[in-house]
C-alpha cells in the first residue's frame, strides 16, 4: 500500500484504511504497460524503417494512445466545477430521542466523512468565483451505509416542484444560439424564465446577495434544502432541515474583487481549500438540525414542505449536534473528486423522506445521472463510492464490475443458498420506510399553501444591512442590465416591486426601464439570521500580504509577523522579485510572490512595510496599486513605520480600518481586530 502524502489525524479512520488498498505510487517503479509487461522505450513508436509509418503491432504505443482517448467522462450537468476534501464528524450529544441512525446515538463517536463543493452553472474550467450558488455535499460513511447530505450554500431553491428542474437549467446555462456567457446567469433566458416563474423570488433574492460570492467555502454555510424525516426506534418522526455552521463565520468577497479573482486565479476557492487543509488549519463546521414535531406541521404561515421557503431560526432555532473537521485533501482528483457519486436517496435507518416535491424529483434524478456519468450501475464499486460497512445483494454484471460474486444462486427467494442474502428485520437494521397515512385523488396540480411567493423574499430584505441591501441592488442592476430585451427586464422590475418597491425602483433607473407601479407585500418582519452582518470574525487562516523591500525596520517587522502568526494569519511576503530582503538589523526574509505573481484581490489584508528596490520607482507605483485595490475593496491595511510615506493625507490615521504603527503601541492588537473585522464598509470610495 502507497502511503499518502497527507495522512494527518485520519489514522482510525474506516475510509482512509479502505482506500489504502487501492492508492498506487507509481514514483520509483519501473514502467509497464497495464498488463504489466515492462517497457524498454516510451518516446518512440514502432516504425518500419527509421524514417518509416509506424506499424500496427506497436501495441504499447495502442495501449498508451486508446486510453489517452477515452480519459474523459461526461462532466456533470450541474455542479461540475468542483472539489472535494475528507473529514470527520464528531458527534456531541446523542439524538437517540429523534433518531435511530446508528451514527447520531453514541456522543463522541466519529464517522468519515467526504465533502464536495461546487459552482453550479459553469463547466469544468468555470472560474470559482462566479455569482453562482455553492454545491455542498456530504457522504458520511456509517456502519449502516452511505448518508448523503447533498445541499447548498442557500437554504431554499428556484422552484417547489423538481419537474421545473430541466427548464432552470437549460435557462440558465449559456444561450444554445452562441454558448455564451459561462458560469453566468447575466443573460435573457435565465432572466426571462425568472420572471415567468415567480416561485423562485425568494431564492433569487438570496442569489443576488453575498452568498453569491463567498470568500472561501470554509466560510460559507451548507443546507439540506429539503424537509427530510428522523425517526425513532418506536417509529415516531419528527420533521427535519440539516443546517452547516462554519465555525469562522460566514464571509463573502464584493463584485469587482470577485471578477478581478476571476481572471487571476480561476482557482482561488479550490487553492484556499487545499492550502488551509495542508497548513493544517482544518475548516471546521457544525451540523446543526430545524426540528419540528409531525403534530405542529400545519401551525406556520408557510408550508414547511415548501423548498421555496426557510424555517425562520428564531420560529424554529437550529440545534447543533456535532462538528464536522475536514483534515485531508484528496491523492487523486478524478479517482475521487470526479468520481464520486452522491444521492440524497442514499440514507440509513432513523432518516427518511418527506412529500416535498423538489425532494421526491430528486431521488430519481440523482441515481439516474451517475448511469451516463461514470459509465453504468457499478459506480457505487468505484473506490470513493463504496460503503466501509459490508454490501451483498443479487446485482450481478454490467460494465466496469469489480466484485467477483463466488456464488451459485443470484436471486430471492432460493432453497439453495437458504434464501441468503437474506433480508433483516427492524430489529437487526433493516430499512423500513415511515408509515405515512396517503389520502387522496391522484391530481397534477400545486397545494394552497405553495402559492405564496414573495412573503419570505421580502423578510429576506428586511433582514439585510443597509450594505447588504446596496450590494443587491448593484447585483440585480449588474445581472439585469447585461439583458438585451427591454421586455424581460421590466417583466423582472415589475416582479419584484412585490419584494420592495424602493428597491425595484432603484434597479428600473439602473437598467433602464419604467419604474414598477406595484406595491410590495405587507410584511414587515426581518429574521437577523439570515444576515451576514452578525457572523463570527476571526483573523484564523485569513491571508496578509506583506510589501516589503530592502531596509526595513527589523525589530517592529518581527514582532508584527510574531503577533500574526500567534493568531494563525497566513503571510505572504511580497516584493519586487524572488529571492530575499535585508533589513536594517541584518534580518532576512524571503520573498513568496512579486507584484507580478500575485494581487491585492488574492489577500485578505495588507501589512505596508515598505523600503527600497532596484526599481525604485516601478517598487512605489505597485505598492500604491495594492493599497488603493485594498482600500476600495474595503479590507484591513497595517501600515509600518517605513510605510508611512505612502499616506499623503494628513487626517488618514482616523481612516476606518487603517491601522498605524507609528507612535501606536498597541498596533499588533489593533491590526489583529482589523484583519478579524475585514470589510471596513463605513469607508467613503
Amino acid at each position: 500500500m502507497a502511503e499518502s502524502r497527507n495522512n494527518k489525524q485520519v489514522h482510525g479512520n474506516r475510509k482512509y484504511e479502505q482506500l489504502g488498498q487501492y492508492r498506487v505510487k507509481n514514483t520509483g517503479k519501473k514502467m509497464t504497460t497495464n498488463q504489466g509487461l515492462k517497457i524498454s522505450n516510451d518516446k518512440d513508436s514502432v516504425k518500419a524503417g527509421i524514417r518509416g509509418p509506424t506499424i500496427m503491432n506497436d501495441f504499447h504505443f495502442r495501449e498508451k494512445m486508446t486510453h489517452f482517448d477515452h480519459e474523459r467522462i461526461p462532466e456533470r450537468v450541474v455542479h461540475a466545477r468542483g472539489y472535494a476534501a475528507h473529514g470527520e464528524f464528531e458527534l456531541y450529544h446523542s439524538m437517540k430521542k429523534y433518531t435511530k441512525a446508528g451514527f447520531l446515538q453514541e456522543p463522541g463517536s466519529t464517522t468519515p466523512v467526504f465533502v464536495r463543493f461546487s459552482t453550479v452553472v459553469g463547466n469544468k474550467g468555470a472560474m470559482n468565483t462566479a455569482r453562482d450558488v455553492r454545491g455542498f455535499a456530504a457522504k458520511f460513511y456509517t456502519e449502516e451505509g452511505n448518508f448523503d447530505l447533498v445541499g447548498n450554500n442557500m437554504p431554499v431553491f428556484f422552484m417547489q416542484d423538481a419537474v421545473k428542474f430541466p427548464d432552470l437549467v437549460h435557462a440558465i446555462k449559456p444561450e444554445p444560439h452562441h454558448e455564451m456567457p459561462q458560469a453566468s446567469a447575466a443573460h435573457d433566458t435565465f432572466w426571462d424564465w425568472v420572471a415567468n416563474n415567480q416561485e423562485s423570488a425568494h431564492m433569487v433574492m438570496w442569489l443576488m446577495s453575498d452568498r453569491g460570492i463567498p470568500r472561501s467555502w470554509r466560510m460559507m454555510e451548507g443546507f439540506g434544502v429539503n424537509t427530510f424525516r428522523f425517526v425513532n426506534e418506536e417509529g415516531k418522526a419528527t420533521f427535519v432541515k440539516f443546517h452547516w455552521k462554519p465555525v469562522l463565520g460566514v464571509h463573502s468577497l464584493v463584485w469587482d474583487e470577485a471578477q478581478t479573482i476571476g481572471g487571476k486565479d480561476p482557482d482561488f476557492h479550490r487553492r484556499d481549500l487545499w492550502e488551509s487543509i495542508e497548513r493544517g488549519a482544518y475548516p471546521v463546521y457544525e451540523l446543526g438540525v430545524q426540528m419540528i414535531d409531525e403534530d405542529d406541521e400545519f401551525m406556520f404561515d408557510f408550508d414547511i414542505l415548501d423548498a421555496t421557503k426557510i424555517w425562520p431560526e428564531e420560529i424554529v432555532p437550529v440545534q447543533p449536534i456535532g462538528k464536522l473537521t475536514l483534515n485531508r485533501n484528496v491523492d487523486n482528483v478524478f479517482a475521487e473528486t470526479e468520481q464520486v457519486a452522491y444521492h440524497p436517496g442514499n440514507v440509513v435507518p432513523g432518516i427518511d423522506f418527506t412529500n416535498d416535491p423538489l425532494l421526491q424529483g430528486r431521488l430519481f434524478s440523482y441515481l439516474d445521472t451517475q448511469l451516463i456519468r461514470l459509465g453504468g450501475p457499478n459506480f457505487t464499486e468505484l473506490p470513493i463510492n463504496r460503503p466501509v460497512c459490508p454490501f451483498h445483494n443479487n446485482q450481478r454484471d454490467g460494465f466496469g464490475r469489480h466484485r467477483i460474486d463466488v456464488d451459485q444462486v443470484s436471486y430471492h427467494q432460493n432453497s439453495l443458498a437458504n434464501n441468503t442474502p437474506a433480508t433483516s428485520s427492524p430489529e437487526e437494521g433493516g430499512y423500513t420506510h415511515y408509515q405515512e397515512k396517503v389520502d387522496g385523488h391522484i391530481i397534477q396540480a400545486r397545494s394552497n399553501s405553495f402559492k405564496d411567493f414573495f412573503s419570505q423574499a421580502r423578510l429576506f430584505w428586511n433582514s439585510m444591512s443597509p450594505v447588504e441591501k446596496k450590494h443587491i441592488i448593484d447585483a440585480f442592476s449588474f445581472e439585469v442590465g447585461k439583458v438585451n430585451s427591454r421586455s424581460v427586464r421590466q417583466q423582472v422590475v415589475d416582479m419584484f416591486v412585490k419584494v420592495d418597491k424602493a428597491m425595484a425602483t432603484k434597479i428600473a433607473d439602473n437598467i433602464g426601464v419604467d419604474r414598477p407601479s406595484g406595491e410590495h407585500v405587507p410584511v414587515s418582519e426581518s429574521s437577523p439570521a439570515v444576515s451576514q452582518a452578525y457572523t463570527n470574525r476571526f483573523p484564523y487562516s485569513l491571508k496578509v500580504g506583506v510589501l516589503i523591500g530592502n531596509g526595513f525596520h527589523g525589530k517592529e517587522v518581527r514582532y508584527v509577523l510574531d503577533t500574526l502568526q500567534q493568531y494563525g494569519v497566513f503571510i505572504v511576503f511580497v516584493g519586487e522579485s524572488l529571492g530575499t530582503v535585508t533589513g536594517d538589523d541584518g534580518t532576512q526574509i524571503e520573498i513568496d510572490e512579486t507584484f507580478t505573481t500575485t494581487d491585492s484581490t488574492l489577500l485578505d489584508a495588507l501589512y505596508v512595510v515598505g523600503g527600497s528596490a532596484e526599481d525604485e520607482q516601478k517598487f512605489q507605483q505597485n505598492i500604491l496599486s495594492f493599497i488603493r485595490d485594498a482600500y476600495n475593496h474595503y479590507k484591513p491595511i497595517g501600515v509600518a513605520t517605513t510605510g508611512q510615506n505612502y499616506w499623503q493625507v494628513s487626517d488618514m490615521n482616523a481612516l476606518p480600518g487603517v491601522v498605524f504603527a507609528a507612535n501606536n503601541p498597541d498596533f499588533g492588537d489593533e491590526f489583529i481586530a482589523a484583519i478579524a473585522q475585514q470589510r471596513f464598509w463605513n469607508r467613503k470610495v
